[in-house]
């Protein structure tokens, strides 16, 4: 897609509108009116923010899951004179991932929630721009098939993946050696617990896991930042993008936050893609590619940025990465079982039912215990998430007693 800025808008639904992603996607897309056109904003159960979203960009419809904040929103709506549509329920994600008026989806859900319509979206044929990790990981053979069939355009949106989208050549489609490619770098800051001793990292609280050293994200992807599950969920996520065994991507800590990933060639070179640390950039990469757009983001000034530092990840501190390997190359539905239980895990620590250092031990623990099968299906992926859900919160609850 090129854009000609005489014709007509790109009609867009936004998964996810009132997260960290959603609304940066909105300011960007607020930078270009005459570009990009919402047909659908769509959340949980935040009905608050998304009436001033809705206030501002005037969707045609609106989708909450949760039917009381639906009929909040409804009801405000009216107040204000507003004829935007109300939709409620999962199926209505669905019904907005695949309106014939989109032709781009912003999937930005968090967790194993955000699947179905961004494979609703991907079967459509649809331009994904993908900010939701669990889709790949949970079910990364049957998404990247649902692209190839329809052919859908399936575009990076997490900093590391758009870095390494950018970073390689223009058709990677049949594998990186055939590419020239060596391996995939993938950056990590190293979160908030990258220097502290590990024999105290029982003692963390939520609040220290949450306090991002260089990124303003949710909770739980925060947790997931402090515990390096996120860098786990993004190798198994750069595998499927990027037809790379898991072997070829190596994750590297980079506590600036300035080099967000970098792509090695067999000859010695190496190609990175640099910026500061705001998702816009990415955002407005996929928003607009093969075109660029103003995103809003300051420039990158590296003078002031200063030294760069890459240094391995430390297995003790980090046992989520050694997870998520094994997960990978297990295969079939390891990667959405390993996922399922660690958003129980991460869940319960957030609420202090277990310590930090439990969560990847309750993740190992659920690995062991339920049996990997062919992820061949959705029926078969949401059967083993539904089984590790049902295994981890056994376990909580036995733990609570």
């Amino acid at each position: 897609m090129s854009f000609d800025h005489a014709s007509a808008q790109q009609g867009m639904t936004l998964l996810g509108s009132t997260g960290s992603i959603g609304r940066s996607t909105l300011e960007v897309i607020h930078l270009h009116p005459e570009l990009f056109k919402i047909v659908a904003l769509c959340a949980r159960k935040d009905h608050k923010t998304l009436l001033e979203q809705c206030k501002k960009f005037s969707p045609e419809f609106a989708v909450l899951v949760d039917r009381e904040a639906a009929e909040a929103l409804r009801h405000s709506l009216k107040s204000e004179g507003l004829n935007t549509v109300v939709l409620c329920g999962r199926s209505a994600l669905v019904e907005m991932a695949c309106h014939p008026d989109v032709k781009i989806v912003m999937a930005a859900i968090v967790g194993a929630a955000g699947l179905p319509p961004t494979l609703a979206a991907a079967q459509a044929g649809k331009r994904v721009l993908l900010a939701n990790k669990e889709a790949l990981v949970m079910s990364g053979p049957l998404f990247m098939d649902a692209v190839a069939d329809s052919g859908a355009k399936l575009l990076p949106v997490d900093s590391e993946h758009n870095a390494i989208f950018q970073s390689l050549p223009v058709d990677f489609s049949a594998g990186l050696a055939a590419s020239g490619v060596a391996r995939i770098l993938l950056t990590a800051s190293g979160g908030p617990f990258r220097d502290r001793d590990p024999a105290t990292l029982n003692l963390v609280t939520p609040d220290e896991a949450c306090k991002h050293p260089n990124w303003v994200m949710g909770r739980k992807i925060s947790v997931d930042s402090a515990t390096m599950m996120n860098k786990g969920l993004e190798m198994i996520e750069a595998c499927w993008l990027f037809h790379a065994q898991p072997e070829q991507v190596e994750i590297v800590i980079h506590p600036q936050s300035v080099v967000h990933s970098l792509v090695e060639y067999v000859d010695g070179s190496v190609l990175a893609q640099l910026g500061n640390a705001d998702m816009r950039t990415p955002i407005a990469h996929a928003l607009a590619w093969p075109d660029r757009i103003h995103s809003g983001v300051e420039r990158l000034d590296l003078i002031k940025a200063g030294r760069l530092e890459f240094q391995a990840p430390d297995e003790l501190r980090f046992p989520c990465i050694r997870l998520a390997y094994s997960a990978m190359h297990q295969g079939g539905t390891a990667p959405a079982i390993m996922n399922a239980a660690n958003e129980l895990a991460v869940e319960a620590f957030l609420q202090e039912r277990i310590l930090f250092t439990q969560i990847s031990s309750l993740v190992e623990s659920c690995l062991d215990a339920i049996r990997v099968t062919a992820a061949d299906s959705l029926e078969a992926i949401f059967d083993a998430d539904s089984r590790a859900r049902e295994w981890t919160e056994a376990w909580l609850k036995a733990k609570a007693h």
